[in-house]
């Protein structure tokens, strides 16, 4: 599966570093400001949706914490179903 949140981490650093760039002036820095505000705004909707279904599994166990055993759900890392 691709596009985990280690994924996004990943973008939101290279963004970092696109933006960075001294050299970057003008429309090209526009653009960049655009994209990382647009990026930012999606990581987060991104990182609630995970929170969400982290919390459903929690509740669905019981607990504040998986059980041993339990897997992460698929969009966190975790195997996908069979």
């Amino acid at each position: 599966m691709k596009n985990k949140l280690i994924d996004l981490n990943d973008h939101l650093f290279a963004q970092l570093e696109r933006m960075g760039d001294e050299d970057l002036k003008g429309k090209k820095l526009d653009a960049e400001i655009k994209r990382s505000k647009e990026m930012a705004g999606l990581g987060k909707i991104i990182v609630a949706n995970a929170a969400l279904a982290l919390n459903a599994e929690k509740f669905k166990a019981g607990g504040d914490s998986l059980p041993v055993g339990q897997a992460l759900p698929v969009m966190l890392g975790g195997p996908a179903s069979v």
